[in-house]
């Protein structure tokens, strides 16, 4: 009973604390080797463009063409999985002969209904921000020109 106990505060509470703190640790790694490259650079060299260095060294900015592309394939594998995973439970249902055997089939459909939901929800937002997405290429081609 103890055991069981320990095993679900060891998931449900240091593991999310210990996924959160190595992430964070990382990022701060990660500027702190970064910050440590521009100041020896600046250091040794003071003819080097310090903005085109933090620049290049800065993260990537992604795109609202390539959040969208993101959005649209999340979208397709969640409703793929769940319109999958949806069949293949009624498809047991029907071939369910044992009636104690559909607690399980139970959590398969609610999961396939979730992954399903999420699939479509990831569409829908695709869709109503294509839109917006489309009109500000659109306007910036125009001010290019």
């Amino acid at each position: 009973m103890e055991e069981e106990m320990f095993v679900s505060i060891a998931i449900c509470v240091i593991l999310p604390i210990m996924i959160v703190w190595l992430v964070q640790r990382t990022v701060t790694n990660r500027d702190n080797k970064n910050a440590e490259i521009i100041l020896k650079a600046i250091e040794n060299n003071s003819t080097i463009d310090a903005d085109a260095l933090v620049n290049a060294l800065g993260r990537r900015k992604v795109s609202s063409r390539e959040i969208l592309n993101k959005r649209l394939l999340r979208g397709c594998m969640f409703s793929l999985i769940g319109v999958a995973l949806v069949i293949s439970d009624v498809v047991m249902y029907c071939t369910s002969t044992d009636p104690d055997g559909n607690d399980m089939l139970t959590l398969f459909m609610i999961f396939s209904g979730v992954l399903l939901a999420i699939g479509i929800a990831y569409l829908i937002v695709y869709y109503v921000t294509r839109r917006e997405v489309d009109t500000e290429t659109k306007e910036s081609e125009r001010k290019n020109f």
